[in-house]
């Protein structure tokens, strides 16, 4: 028989009724052998998630203040979850074991508090459906660089998998490389990590399917919090997936691609509420014969972006003046998204995030007058407030035209274009504006190329 694995949003967890939901579209397919749900999300406006408050209680103890407040609040809602489903587990038993492990690692970090709300949802889950919920911290393994130890997780999951046949595995988390079972040994993957555990799991049991199960129906052509009643995509490919993921959609977790991609396992994005609806099929190569009503697969974007205008004179005939200016982010570990040129301009597109807020490492101004020093450069520029929108598309490829059509939406918008970047594979075209043009932009892209 061909194997399902099947991953549960928070959302879609969020209470009793979700729950029950699952354990329903789980049931109606014999083949939905193993399921990874998330941590419980917001059940309305205004709601907290589970994995926040978690946190929330991770801070208080690592500044020495209780914390009684926020876990009261998640102790109330899985005690809620329990005795709406009428599961017979050791609740209390499983809170106190959560607390004395948060209070356990204050000091550490907060990868044991932020992993509490899958472990327990597991859980619960496990014990609705009747199935074995597996330690992820027994089967998933980061390697000493942080990253995932796919021969050893591979093998250890595969292995225990195979004998259950049926199993829970709690998304989000596995054990660093040194892991002896405690709760510092615990890490998480970046948030939304849920998603990578799914296809973790997938991948470890060489699925036939990796059913992503959100609240909406499928991957959407762009948001529809910017175009309300966008429609889904049908059929992805990886490549376009990542371009998308990248750029801003937000209905997978960029890093779940790999796994199956490297296996050849094609992701099915389905909705919870709708489950009868096909929504979008997520696969290494589309059929070429196959039509595809629009000319473009997607439109995504990110507000919050910086660029550093290089001007020097000959700057092309000069050796090493790229080099150069990529040192100066190399030193204070700053990525690029894109690096748009011409004969005399270099311009470096940077994240806020390495200039605003917590995560901050060196002010624009700072930035810019090292890139100076360390070219030579006549001006560096410093141009905030850009948005970047990818318009990706497998249909794109070698069609005359399309950048003419892009760029006319956004003339008949009146947007201006403050940067233009494509690469090679011609599946992307990707414009920079500013941040106020942003909504404006993406909804002419979608008439131009979708319809109203």
């Amino acid at each position: 028989m061909s194997v399902k694995v099947c991953k549960f949003g928070g959302s879609s967890l969020a209470d009793a009724a979700g729950l029950r939901r699952a354990a329903e579209i789980l049931a109606a397919d014999e083949s939905r052998r193993f399921v990874v749900p998330s941590a419980p999300g917001k059940r309305f406006d205004g709601d907290r998630k589970v994995t926040d408050l978690l946190i929330t209680c991770h801070e208080l103890a690592r500044q020495g203040l209780g914390f009684d407040e926020p876990w009261g609040l998640v102790a109330e809602r899985f005690a809620a979850i329990v005795a709406e489903l009428g599961v017979s587990v050791d609740l209390e038993g499983w809170l106190a074991e959560a607390r004395a492990g948060i209070e356990a690692t204050a000091a550490v970090g907060p990868d044991f508090a932020a992993s509490r709300g899958e472990a327990l949802n597991g859980r619960v889950l496990g014990a609705l459906l009747g199935w074995a919920c597996v330690d992820p911290a027994e089967v998933i393994w980061f390697n000493e660089r942080g990253r995932l130890d796919e021969e050893r997780t591979y093998r250890a999951l595969g292995g225990r998998l195979k004998e259950l046949g049926r199993a829970v595995v709690p998304g989000f988390f596995g054990s660093r490389a040194d892991g002896d079972g405690s709760p510092a040994s615990i890490k998480t993957f970046s948030r939304g990590g849920s998603d990578v555990t799914g296809a973790i799991v997938a991948r470890a049991v060489m699925a036939a399917v990796y059913e992503n199960w959100t609240d909406v129906p499928g991957l959407l052509i762009t948001d529809p919090r910017v175009v309300p009643g966008a429609f889904p995509i049908e059929v992805v490919t990886y490549r376009e997936l990542r371009e998308l993921s990248y750029s801003g959609a937000r209905v997978l977790h960029e890093e779940a691609v790999f796994p199956v991609r490297s296996a050849g396992i094609p992701v099915r994005i389905l909705s919870t509420r709708e489950p009868g609806e096909p929504g979008t099929w997520i696969v290494a190569a589309a059929d070429p014969k196959a039509e595809t009503e629009y000319e473009i697969t997607g439109i995504a974007g990110r507000s919050g972006f910086t660029g550093f205008m290089i001007e020097k004179a000959m700057m092309n005939a000069e050796v090493g003046f790229g080099m150069r200016a990529l040192a100066v982010l190399d030193r204070h570990e700053i990525s690029f998204e894109h690096v748009p040129s011409g004969v005399d301009t270099m311009t470096l597109v940077i994240d806020d995030a390495y200039f605003e807020g917590a995560d901050a490492v060196i002010t624009r101004e700072a930035l810019a007058e090292e890139i100076k020093s360390a070219t030579h450069a006549d001006e560096v520029d410093v141009d905030p407030a850009i948005s970047l929108i990818a318009t990706v598309g497998r249909g794109m490829k070698r069609k005359p035209g399309m950048a003419a059509k892009l760029f006319a939406a956004l003339h008949e918008a009146d947007v201006n274009i403050r940067m233009i970047d494509q690469g090679s594979s011609e599946l992307n075209i990707t414009i920079g504006v500013d941040d106020a043009d942003y909504a404006s932009a993406v909804r002419a892209i979608y008439r131009k190329f979708v319809g109203d």
